[in-house]
Protein backbone atom coordinates (compact mmCIF):
# COMPACT_ATOMS: atom_id res chain seq x y z
CA UNK A 1 0.00 0.00 0.00
CA UNK A 2 1.57 3.43 -1.33
CA UNK A 3 2.01 6.07 1.64
CA UNK A 4 -1.01 9.10 1.92
CA UNK A 5 -0.89 12.21 3.41
CA UNK A 6 -2.71 11.13 6.39
CA UNK A 7 0.08 8.83 6.88
CA UNK A 8 1.96 11.74 7.43
CA UNK A 9 -0.14 13.47 9.84
CA UNK A 10 -0.32 10.82 11.92
CA UNK A 11 3.27 9.97 12.13
CA UNK A 12 4.16 13.87 12.65
CA UNK A 13 1.46 14.74 14.87
CA UNK A 14 -0.18 17.25 13.16
CA UNK A 15 -2.90 17.87 10.70
CA UNK A 16 -3.19 17.00 7.18
CA UNK A 17 -3.77 20.49 5.95
CA UNK A 18 -0.04 20.81 7.99
CA UNK A 19 1.51 18.40 5.55
CA UNK A 20 -0.29 19.86 2.59
CA UNK A 21 1.40 23.29 3.12
CA UNK A 22 4.92 21.44 3.56
CA UNK A 23 4.56 19.06 0.93
CA UNK A 24 3.65 21.79 -1.96
CA UNK A 25 6.49 24.12 -0.27
CA UNK A 26 3.65 26.89 0.88
CA UNK A 27 3.86 29.57 3.97
CA UNK A 28 2.53 29.32 7.01
CA UNK A 29 4.56 26.17 8.74
CA UNK A 30 7.26 26.84 11.37
CA UNK A 31 10.70 25.67 10.35
CA UNK A 32 10.97 22.83 12.81
CA UNK A 33 8.11 21.53 11.95
CA UNK A 34 8.54 21.81 8.16
CA UNK A 35 11.70 19.84 8.53
CA UNK A 36 10.31 17.25 10.20
CA UNK A 37 7.50 16.22 8.40
CA UNK A 38 9.49 16.35 5.09
CA UNK A 39 11.81 13.93 7.04
CA UNK A 40 8.72 11.64 7.56
CA UNK A 41 7.92 11.94 4.07
CA UNK A 42 11.07 10.93 2.84
CA UNK A 43 11.41 8.62 5.33
CA UNK A 44 8.37 6.95 4.07
CA UNK A 45 8.94 6.90 0.78
CA UNK A 46 5.95 9.67 -0.16
CA UNK A 47 5.91 10.96 -3.90
CA UNK A 48 3.10 13.11 -4.50
CA UNK A 49 2.94 14.15 -8.05
CA UNK A 50 3.38 17.69 -8.44
CA UNK A 51 4.57 17.76 -4.98
CA UNK A 52 8.03 18.65 -3.68
CA UNK A 53 9.48 15.22 -3.52
CA UNK A 54 9.09 15.06 -7.24
CA UNK A 55 9.40 18.67 -8.36
CA UNK A 56 12.91 19.88 -9.41
CA UNK A 57 13.01 22.98 -6.23
CA UNK A 58 15.94 24.27 -8.18
CA UNK A 59 19.68 24.79 -6.85
CA UNK A 60 20.83 27.23 -4.10
CA UNK A 61 24.00 29.29 -4.63
CA UNK A 62 26.09 30.79 -2.12
CA UNK A 63 28.02 33.76 -3.54
CA UNK A 64 31.12 34.19 -2.00
CA UNK A 65 32.10 37.96 -2.84
CA UNK A 66 35.96 39.36 -2.55
CA UNK A 67 35.59 42.72 -3.66
CA UNK A 68 39.21 43.92 -2.38
CA UNK A 69 40.08 40.45 -0.52
CA UNK A 70 41.18 42.71 2.82
CA UNK A 71 38.32 40.78 4.93
CA UNK A 72 37.64 37.70 2.55
CA UNK A 73 40.32 36.47 2.26
CA UNK A 74 42.55 33.26 3.55
CA UNK A 75 42.57 34.61 7.75
CA UNK A 76 38.24 34.44 7.64
CA UNK A 77 38.53 31.30 5.82
CA UNK A 78 37.18 28.89 8.46
CA UNK A 79 35.02 31.81 9.58
CA UNK A 80 33.13 31.32 6.13
CA UNK A 81 33.20 27.85 6.03
CA UNK A 82 31.09 27.71 9.25
CA UNK A 83 28.32 30.32 7.07
CA UNK A 84 28.47 27.33 4.24
CA UNK A 85 28.05 24.97 6.89
CA UNK A 86 25.13 26.47 8.24
CA UNK A 87 23.42 27.31 4.79
CA UNK A 88 23.70 23.31 3.34
CA UNK A 89 22.74 21.82 6.16
CA UNK A 90 19.70 23.53 6.34
CA UNK A 91 19.54 23.16 2.95
CA UNK A 92 19.84 19.24 2.72
CA UNK A 93 17.03 19.10 5.56
CA UNK A 94 14.67 21.35 3.15
CA UNK A 95 15.60 19.39 0.28
CA UNK A 96 17.55 21.87 -2.04
CA UNK A 97 20.78 21.39 -3.67
CA UNK A 98 23.54 24.17 -2.76
CA UNK A 99 26.65 25.53 -4.97
CA UNK A 100 29.50 27.69 -4.07
CA UNK A 101 30.94 30.04 -6.38
CA UNK A 102 34.06 32.45 -5.32
CA UNK A 103 34.41 35.63 -7.28
CA UNK A 104 37.51 37.78 -6.76
CA UNK A 105 37.83 41.43 -7.84
CA UNK A 106 35.06 40.69 -10.94
CA UNK A 107 32.89 43.81 -11.64
CA UNK A 108 29.66 43.68 -9.39
CA UNK A 109 27.70 43.80 -12.65
CA UNK A 110 29.39 40.83 -14.21
CA UNK A 111 27.97 38.70 -10.78
CA UNK A 112 24.82 39.48 -11.29
CA UNK A 113 24.36 39.38 -14.88
CA UNK A 114 25.90 35.17 -14.05
CA UNK A 115 23.50 34.76 -11.62
CA UNK A 116 20.85 36.09 -13.72
CA UNK A 117 21.54 33.84 -16.31
CA UNK A 118 21.23 31.05 -14.77
CA UNK A 119 17.91 29.03 -14.93
CA UNK A 120 18.02 26.54 -12.65
CA UNK A 121 18.66 28.55 -9.77
CA UNK A 122 15.93 28.85 -7.27
CA UNK A 123 17.62 31.44 -4.71
CA UNK A 124 21.05 32.84 -4.23
CA UNK A 125 22.56 33.72 -0.26
CA UNK A 126 24.93 36.17 -1.29
CA UNK A 127 28.32 37.24 1.13
CA UNK A 128 28.43 41.04 1.53
CA UNK A 129 31.32 41.35 3.63
CA UNK A 130 32.90 43.05 1.47
CA UNK A 131 29.58 44.82 -0.81
CA UNK A 132 28.93 48.27 -0.84
CA UNK A 133 25.47 49.92 -1.15
CA UNK A 134 25.45 50.68 -4.59
CA UNK A 135 26.93 46.77 -5.11
CA UNK A 136 24.28 45.45 -3.34
CA UNK A 137 21.66 48.25 -5.39
CA UNK A 138 23.08 45.85 -8.37
CA UNK A 139 21.21 42.86 -7.51
CA UNK A 140 17.52 44.80 -7.33
CA UNK A 141 16.30 43.71 -10.74
CA UNK A 142 17.29 39.49 -10.47
CA UNK A 143 14.27 37.63 -11.10
CA UNK A 144 15.63 35.39 -7.95
CA UNK A 145 15.33 35.59 -4.51
CA UNK A 146 18.10 36.48 -2.45
CA UNK A 147 19.40 36.67 0.73
CA UNK A 148 22.52 38.87 2.02
CA UNK A 149 24.34 37.80 4.90
CA UNK A 150 27.61 39.60 6.88
CA UNK A 151 26.02 43.13 6.24
CA UNK A 152 22.94 45.25 7.46
CA UNK A 153 21.79 47.73 5.35
CA UNK A 154 18.36 49.48 5.99
CA UNK A 155 16.09 51.00 3.33
CA UNK A 156 16.83 48.24 0.53
CA UNK A 157 14.33 46.01 -0.24
CA UNK A 158 16.00 42.65 0.53
CA UNK A 159 16.24 40.19 3.90
CA UNK A 160 19.48 40.17 5.90
CA UNK A 161 20.78 38.09 8.36
CA UNK A 162 23.98 39.66 10.38
CA UNK A 163 25.65 39.84 13.47
CA UNK A 164 24.06 41.75 16.46
CA UNK A 165 27.12 44.18 16.80
CA UNK A 166 25.43 46.55 19.03
CA UNK A 167 24.91 43.98 21.59
CA UNK A 168 28.45 42.21 21.20
CA UNK A 169 30.12 45.35 21.33
CA UNK A 170 28.45 46.47 24.39
CA UNK A 171 29.18 43.11 26.42
CA UNK A 172 33.09 44.25 25.05
CA UNK A 173 32.61 47.53 26.66
CA UNK A 174 30.82 45.85 29.66
CA UNK A 175 33.65 43.45 30.10
CA UNK A 176 36.37 45.89 30.53
CA UNK A 177 33.99 48.26 32.91
CA UNK A 178 33.51 45.49 35.16
CA UNK A 179 37.03 44.46 35.16
CA UNK A 180 37.60 48.32 36.37
CA UNK A 181 39.00 49.82 33.50
CA UNK A 182 37.99 53.77 33.00
CA UNK A 183 40.71 54.15 29.82
CA UNK A 184 39.28 52.42 27.06
CA UNK A 185 40.37 52.75 23.31
CA UNK A 186 39.42 51.25 20.15
CA UNK A 187 42.04 49.60 17.33
CA UNK A 188 39.46 50.08 14.31
CA UNK A 189 40.41 49.33 10.64
CA UNK A 190 40.64 51.64 7.92
CA UNK A 191 39.00 49.32 5.37
CA UNK A 192 35.31 50.13 4.58
CA UNK A 193 32.98 47.18 5.34
CA UNK A 194 29.18 47.75 6.81
CA UNK A 195 30.07 45.66 10.03
CA UNK A 196 33.14 47.35 11.06
CA UNK A 197 31.34 51.04 10.87
CA UNK A 198 28.61 49.50 12.85
CA UNK A 199 31.20 48.15 15.48
CA UNK A 200 32.63 51.61 15.72
CA UNK A 201 29.40 53.33 16.21
CA UNK A 202 28.27 50.82 18.97
CA UNK A 203 31.75 51.66 20.49
CA UNK A 204 31.07 55.08 20.90
CA UNK A 205 27.05 54.14 21.69
CA UNK A 206 28.08 51.92 24.41
CA UNK A 207 30.69 54.21 25.69
CA UNK A 208 28.46 56.67 26.23
CA UNK A 209 25.88 54.65 27.73
CA UNK A 210 28.51 53.82 30.29
CA UNK A 211 29.69 57.14 30.96
CA UNK A 212 32.82 56.54 29.94
CA UNK A 213 34.52 59.51 28.07
CA UNK A 214 35.85 59.09 24.36
CA UNK A 215 39.72 60.12 23.86
CA UNK A 216 40.74 60.45 20.54
CA UNK A 217 44.35 59.93 21.58
CA UNK A 218 43.10 55.96 21.64
CA UNK A 219 41.38 55.47 19.09
CA UNK A 220 43.85 53.86 16.39
CA UNK A 221 42.97 52.78 12.18
CA UNK A 222 44.92 50.25 11.34
CA UNK A 223 44.01 47.87 7.81
CA UNK A 224 42.24 44.67 8.14
CA UNK A 225 45.06 42.17 7.60
CA UNK A 226 46.91 40.41 10.21
CA UNK A 227 50.30 41.63 8.14
CA UNK A 228 48.67 45.16 7.81
CA UNK A 229 47.28 45.56 11.33
CA UNK A 230 50.65 44.86 12.26
CA UNK A 231 52.91 47.19 10.31
CA UNK A 232 50.01 49.90 11.23
CA UNK A 233 50.10 49.07 14.83
CA UNK A 234 53.89 49.76 15.03
CA UNK A 235 53.86 52.56 13.00
CA UNK A 236 51.89 54.18 15.96
CA UNK A 237 53.35 52.67 18.94
CA UNK A 238 56.54 54.35 17.12
CA UNK A 239 55.11 57.40 16.49
CA UNK A 240 54.70 57.68 20.67
CA UNK A 241 51.09 56.49 20.44
CA UNK A 242 49.70 56.99 23.96
CA UNK A 243 48.26 53.94 25.22
CA UNK A 244 45.33 53.09 27.49
CA UNK A 245 44.79 50.48 29.89
CA UNK A 246 42.29 48.64 27.83
CA UNK A 247 42.02 47.97 23.57
CA UNK A 248 38.74 46.75 21.96
CA UNK A 249 39.80 45.66 17.96
CA UNK A 250 37.18 45.41 15.69
CA UNK A 251 38.15 41.92 15.13
CA UNK A 252 40.28 39.04 16.21
CA UNK A 253 42.45 39.11 12.79
CA UNK A 254 43.19 43.33 13.58
CA UNK A 255 43.88 41.84 17.78
CA UNK A 256 46.51 39.17 16.57
CA UNK A 257 48.37 41.56 14.58
CA UNK A 258 47.92 44.13 17.34
CA UNK A 259 49.01 41.60 19.96
CA UNK A 260 52.51 41.33 17.71
CA UNK A 261 53.06 45.04 17.44
CA UNK A 262 52.72 45.17 21.34
CA UNK A 263 55.01 42.39 22.00
CA UNK A 264 57.74 43.53 20.45
CA UNK A 265 57.69 46.95 21.85
CA UNK A 266 57.90 45.95 25.20
CA UNK A 267 54.52 46.34 26.02
CA UNK A 268 52.69 43.24 27.82
CA UNK A 269 48.93 42.06 27.45
CA UNK A 270 47.32 42.08 30.15
CA UNK A 271 49.80 43.61 32.41
CA UNK A 272 49.87 46.97 30.62
CA UNK A 273 47.23 46.96 28.02
CA UNK A 274 43.83 44.48 28.25
CA UNK A 275 42.82 43.31 24.49
CA UNK A 276 39.12 42.17 23.39
CA UNK A 277 38.88 40.83 19.82
CA UNK A 278 35.49 39.71 17.67
CA UNK A 279 35.14 36.83 16.02
CA UNK A 280 36.52 34.12 18.24
CA UNK A 281 37.93 32.69 15.53
CA UNK A 282 40.00 29.30 16.67
CA UNK A 283 43.53 30.76 16.82
CA UNK A 284 41.80 33.23 19.53
CA UNK A 285 42.37 30.64 22.27
CA UNK A 286 45.94 29.54 20.98
CA UNK A 287 47.60 33.05 20.57
CA UNK A 288 49.65 34.00 24.09
CA UNK A 289 47.92 35.22 25.84
CA UNK A 290 44.56 33.38 24.63
CA UNK A 291 42.29 36.03 23.64
CA UNK A 292 38.61 37.47 24.88
CA UNK A 293 36.79 37.68 21.83
CA UNK A 294 33.11 38.07 20.74
CA UNK A 295 31.73 34.63 19.21
CA UNK A 296 30.01 34.93 16.74
CA UNK A 297 27.10 32.34 15.78
CA UNK A 298 28.13 31.96 12.22
CA UNK A 299 26.37 28.87 11.59
CA UNK A 300 23.13 29.85 13.34
CA UNK A 301 23.22 32.83 10.80
CA UNK A 302 23.86 30.86 7.59
CA UNK A 303 21.06 28.35 8.85
CA UNK A 304 18.60 31.49 9.28
CA UNK A 305 19.19 32.73 5.49
CA UNK A 306 19.01 29.52 4.10
CA UNK A 307 15.30 29.03 6.06
CA UNK A 308 14.71 32.82 4.83
CA UNK A 309 15.35 32.64 1.92
CA UNK A 310 12.67 29.17 1.49
CA UNK A 311 10.20 31.33 3.02
CA UNK A 312 10.79 33.85 0.51
CA UNK A 313 10.41 31.29 -2.25
CA UNK A 314 7.24 30.12 -1.44
CA UNK A 315 5.94 33.90 -0.86
CA UNK A 316 8.32 35.98 -2.65
CA UNK A 317 6.19 38.80 -2.35
CA UNK A 318 6.12 39.65 1.85
CA UNK A 319 7.75 42.13 3.61
CA UNK A 320 11.69 42.35 3.62
CA UNK A 321 13.19 40.96 6.89
CA UNK A 322 16.25 42.08 8.38
CA UNK A 323 17.51 40.18 11.45
CA UNK A 324 20.34 40.29 13.89
CA UNK A 325 21.90 37.17 15.78
CA UNK A 326 23.60 38.13 18.60
CA UNK A 327 27.56 36.69 19.85
CA UNK A 328 28.79 35.55 23.56
CA UNK A 329 31.71 36.93 25.21
CA UNK A 330 34.06 34.19 25.21
CA UNK A 331 36.68 35.33 28.37
CA UNK A 332 40.03 34.26 28.29
CA UNK A 333 43.09 35.43 29.69
CA UNK A 334 44.02 38.73 27.92
CA UNK A 335 42.29 41.37 30.20
CA UNK A 336 43.20 42.60 33.36
CA UNK A 337 41.26 43.09 36.73
CA UNK A 338 42.25 46.87 37.78
CA UNK A 339 39.71 46.78 40.69
CA UNK A 340 36.56 45.69 42.31
CA UNK A 341 33.93 44.51 40.14
CA UNK A 342 31.72 47.26 39.16
CA UNK A 343 27.92 46.14 38.66
CA UNK A 344 26.38 47.65 35.34
CA UNK A 345 22.25 48.83 36.11
CA UNK A 346 21.13 47.72 32.49
CA UNK A 347 17.45 48.40 33.74
CA UNK A 348 17.69 52.48 34.18
CA UNK A 349 15.51 54.14 31.47
CA UNK A 350 18.44 56.62 29.48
Amino acid sequence: MSTTIKDIAERAEVSIATVSLVLNNKPGVGQTTRSRILKIADDLKYHQRGGVLTVNRGTIRFLKIARHGRTVNRDHTVFISDYIDGIVQTAKELYYKTEITSFRTTPIQEIAASVRHQSNLGGAIVLGTELSRQDVVAFLDLPIPLVFIDTFLDYLPFDFVDMNNEDSVFKVIECFHRYGHEQIGIVRSSVKTRNFWLRDRAFHDAMQFLGSSIQPQFSFDVDSTFDGAYRDMCRHLRNGASLPTALFCTNDIVAFGVLKALRETGVRVPDDVSIIGFDDLPTAALVDPPLTSIAVSKREIGSTAMSRLVQRIAAPHMPPVKTVIGGTLMERSSVKTLGPPVTIDLKRDD
